[in-house]
C-alpha cells in the first residue's frame, strides 16, 4: 500500500476512534475505552503531522500555479514560497517515516538477561560476572529492579550461567541490542608471561512473556526436584527446593534453585521458560518477514560477534555501528548510555531507510 494511502487510511480510524470515544456503550466499557483511547493518541501523533503536510502540499500546488502569472512580483513570491513549503515538506515527510517506522510491541516490557560463559574456560567465566555487574549498574541507574533467577557459579566465583529479570521502565528497549557475543582481550590474574588471552561471553535479551502470551500447558511439563548447590558443587541446601523443568514439547530445560521455596523456584522457572518459548515464537515470526523487514529491528543473532572489550588500551569496539570509545572502565561501571543510544539511532536509520517509497512531488490526494 502507497505511503499516502496508509495516511489516509490512520486519519480515518482516527475519526472513527473520535466517534467511538463519545459513544455512551463505550464509554461505561472501561477496558475498552482505554484500549480506544491509547490507540487514538498514538494515531494523533501521525494524523497532525499527516493534516500539516497535505495543508503544504496544497499551498505548493497553489503557488507552482501563480509561476505562470503574467505580474513579475507575483512571480517572484511565489518561488519564494516555493522554496519555504519544499523546506517544510521535506521535513514533514521526515518526521512522517520516523512515526511509521512499525514500533517493536515488546519495547515496554521487562528483560529476561541471559549472560553465559563461552570460550576461554575459568576467564570466560569471570568476565560473564563483569559484565553481570555491568547491566546490574546500568540498571541501579535507571531505578531498575534485578532479580536472579538462576546462577551457575565456577570455582573461581565467576558464572558459567547466570540469568536475571530487569524490571522497570521501556527495559527491553534499552537492553535490546546487547544480544550476542561480547568478546574480551586481556591478562588472566593466572598468566604469569604476561599474554593478552581472548575469552567470550554470549548475552541474550528475551522480553517477558505474561501468560496470555504464552500458555504452558502443564501436561507438557516433566517436574524434577533435588538440592540445591553452591560454588563447587557443594549442597547449599537440606531440603528438596530445587527445581527442573523441561517442556516435553521443545526440550527446553529451565532450573532455578536460588530461593529456599520449591514453590518460588518453580515460578520463577516458569517465568524463564515462557521468556524462551515467547522467543522461539518472535523468532519463527521473524524468519517470515522479508530480509528488508528484519533489517530494521536487527538480526538478533546471537552466534554475532557484537563488542570487544580490550583491557590492555582500555578500549571498547561495537563492531555492528564502529563505534570505538576509550572508557572500557566507566562502561564496565554501568555508563552504558553512549553505546546504547549510538545503536538505537543507527537502527532507526536503518528503519527510515527501508520506509516505504518517497512521498510524491505535488498533491496526488484531496486536500480538502
Amino acid at each position: 500500500m502507497a505511503l499516502l494511502e496508509r495516511l489516509i487510511g490512520f486519519e480515518q480510524r482516527y475519526i472513527e476512534l473520535e466517534q467511538l470515544l463519545s459513544d455512551p456503550s463505550v464509554v461505561s466499557e472501561r477496558e475498552l475505552f482505554t484500549k480506544y483511547a491509547r490507540e487514538h493518541s498514538d494515531l494523533g501523533k501521525i494524523v497532525t503531522v499527516y493534516r500539516g503536510y497535505r495543508q503544504v502540499l496544497s499551498e505548493l500546488d497553489e503557488s507552482r500555479e501563480l509561476l505562470s502569472d503574467s505580474d513579475h512580483e507575483i512571480k517572484e513570491l511565489a518561488r519564494k514560497e516555493i522554496e519555504t513549503l519544499t523546506i517544510q515538506k521535506e521535513e514533514m515527510e521526515s518526521e512522517l517515516k520516523k512515526l511509521l517506522i512499525p514500533k517493536d510491541p515488546n519495547d515496554e516490557k521487562n528483560v529476561l538477561l541471559e549472560i553465559r560463559a563461552g570460550t576461554g574456560g575459568e576467564e570466560a567465566a569471570l568476565f560473564a560476572g563483569d559484565l553481570f555487574r555491568m547491566y546490574s549498574r546500568y540498571a541501579e541507574a535507571r531505578r531498575w529492579k534485578i532479580e536472579i533467577m538462576s546462577v551457575h557459579w565456577t570455582d573461581s566465583g565467576g558464572f558459567k550461567e547466570v540469568i536475571a529479570m530487569a524490571t522497570g521502565n521501556a527495559a527491553y528497549s534499552h537492553l535490546k541490542y546487547e544480544s550476542g557475543t561480547h568478546r574480551v582481550q586481556r591478562v588472566p590474574s593466572t598468566e604469569t608471561q604476561g599474554r593478552i588471552h581472548t575469552s567470550a561471553v554470549t548475552v541474550a535479551v528475551l522480553p517477558e512473556a505474561e501468560e496470555v502470551e504464552v500458555e504452558v500447558d502443564p501436561g507438557d511439563l516433566k517436574v524434577d526436584v533435588f538440592r540445591s548447590s553452591g560454588p563447587g558443587g557443594q549442597s547449599v541446601n537440606t531440603t528438596d527446593s530445587a527445581v527442573r523443568l523441561t517442556h516435553v514439547p521443545t526440550g527446553l530445560v529451565v532450573i532455578c534453585q536460588d530461593e529456599k521455596s520449591q514453590h518460588k523456584n518453580k515460578a520463577k522457572a516458569l517465568k524463564v521458560l515462557r521468556a524462551r518459548l515467547y522467543d522461539i515464537q518472535m523468532n519463527e515470526q521473524n524468519e517470515k518477514i522479508a530480509q528488508d523487514r528484519k533489517s530494521q529491528v536487527g538480526s538478533g543473532d546471537r552466534s554475532e560477534r557484537i563488542r570487544t572489550y580490550n583491557f590492555p588500551q582500555g578500549r571498547i569496539t561495537d563492531h555492528r555501528i564502529g563505534l570505538t570509545l576509550y572508557k572500557l572502565d566507566q562502561v564496565l561501571a554501568g555508563d552504558l548510555d553512549e553505546i546504547i543510544n549510538e545503536l538505537a539511532a543507527y537502527y532507526q536509520g536503518q528503519a527510515i531507510e527501508h520506509a516505504e517509497a518517497d512521498l510524491p512531488e505535488s498533491a496526488s490526494v484531496d486536500h480538502s
